[in-house]
């Protein structure tokens, strides 16, 4: 038993990759009263979170990543925490949630379907399918395995459509025409509402948009990961009217500020254990980043957290950040970015000043790297 947990561990490890209170307690909803705890959030008028239009879909201007809510960069939080924390997003204007059939893998679904059942329709609900999920890394975008699994995310999110339906990674072994084609029979039967990609080249985001238009494309994107800069793949979003959802906006943690070379991150239960940037030997290189960072926060009375949320927000109106927690706490703080505006001269700083600081160490362990779609 002991083996085969340490193998599911390590294969979540490879393909999971990619926070005021309730006022009605969690296990008192049901079925006869969340239209009345919808009303209550409503008319609090607490919602001042603007949106933004990825395609034709639109959404809160800032999301909630609920993939570590399960695991992956920490052991799994408390259920009912977890729960809480998704319901007071929405309580202060979050429209926008993300998960996967991969991330624990199926329960992060399950859970995000239990903690909006109560408001559904008031939501935007973002999962993505592509992994094998059968204790390899592999991957797996067969039309008709596509058709299978859209079912069973259904049924775990509590619902009868999906918002928006990424390929979590393109399969080599599938062509991305036949793909879009299963998504567009999906969108045509009503399961499906958007098609998105995740970690898709340019080429195969023309490719897809072609036979079934793409409204958004995700990829990981922060002030240390501007990849999507340099590969074409922002420039094609904008181009074609996609889009773009930026996964771990904060760097994984790095750039909240909280973490140090002291840090320890547990190799059973951890991601980042196995990201070269986090390693003993390229993390301290990177810290003088994060101390500029501290320091430019504080000039705008504002944390790390927020000033790398608000450049992703400022970068581009298209751009809409999907900030991972599990608390309450860091879900506030996170959404305090949408208070802070951040001039043309603002952006034109930070980037000057992040010139200073070289990026060491990639950004994914090969693992991980190694599904990442490079076609040109």
């Amino acid at each position: 038993m002991k083996s085969e947990e340490n193998s599911r561990r390590k294969f979540i490890q490879q393909t999971a990759v990619v926070g005021a209170g309730l006022l009605i307690a969690p296990n008192l909803l049901s079925a006869t009263n969340t239209s009345s705890y919808s009303k209550q959030i409503n008319d609090k008028k607490t919602n001042n979170m603007k949106t933004r239009k990825l395609g034709t879909l639109e959404v809160s201007e800032i999301g909630l990543g609920c993939m570590n809510m399960v695991g992956n960069y920490n052991p799994p939080a408390n259920h009912q925490q977890s729960i809480k924390t998704i319901r007071t997003a929405f309580e202060n204007g979050v429209r926008f949630f993300d998960t996967a059939e991969v991330y624990g893998p199926y329960t992060d679904e399950k859970l995000v379907g239990e903690a909006l059942e109560p408001f559904r329709n008031e939501v935007k609900i973002a999962t993505k399918f592509g992994f094998a999920i059968d204790g390899t890394a592999g991957l797996d975008s067969r039309p008709e395995r596509i058709k299978k699994v859209v079912e069973e995310s259904l049924t775990r999110l509590r619902t009868d459509h999906i918002d928006l339906y990424y390929q979590h990674r393109v399969d080599p072994n599938v062509p991305i025409e036949e793909v879009a084609g299963t998504i567009k029979e999906l969108i045509q039967q009503g399961k499906v509402l958007h098609f998105g990609l995740s970690e898709a080249s340019a080429k195969t985001i023309q490719r897809a948009h072609a036979v079934q238009k793409v409204s958004a494309v995700q990829s990981e994107y922060s002030l240390w990961t501007r990849n999507v800069e340099l590969n074409g793949v922002l420039k094609t979003c904008e181009d074609l009217g996609i889009g773009f959802v930026a996964w771990a906006p904060v760097g994984a943690g790095f750039l909240t500020g909280k973490y140090d070379t002291t840090t320890k991150y547990d190799k059973e239960s951890d991601f980042r254990s196995g990201f070269p940037r986090f390693s003993k030997e390229f993390l301290p290189l990177n810290m003088p980043m994060i101390e500029w960072l501290k320091e430019y926060a504080k000039k705008k009375n504002a944390t790390p957290s927020q000033i790398a949320l608000a450049w992703l927000l400022a970068k581009s109106p298209n751009i809409v950040p999907i900030p991972g927690t599990r608390t309450e706490e860091h879900l506030l703080e996170n959404l305090g970015a949408s208070k802070i505006h951040l001039t043309k001269e603002d952006i034109q700083s930070i980037e000057i000043c992040f010139t200073k600081f070289p990026i060491y160490g990639d950004r994914m362990g090969e693992a991980h790297m190694s599904s990442i779609d490079y076609t040109i």
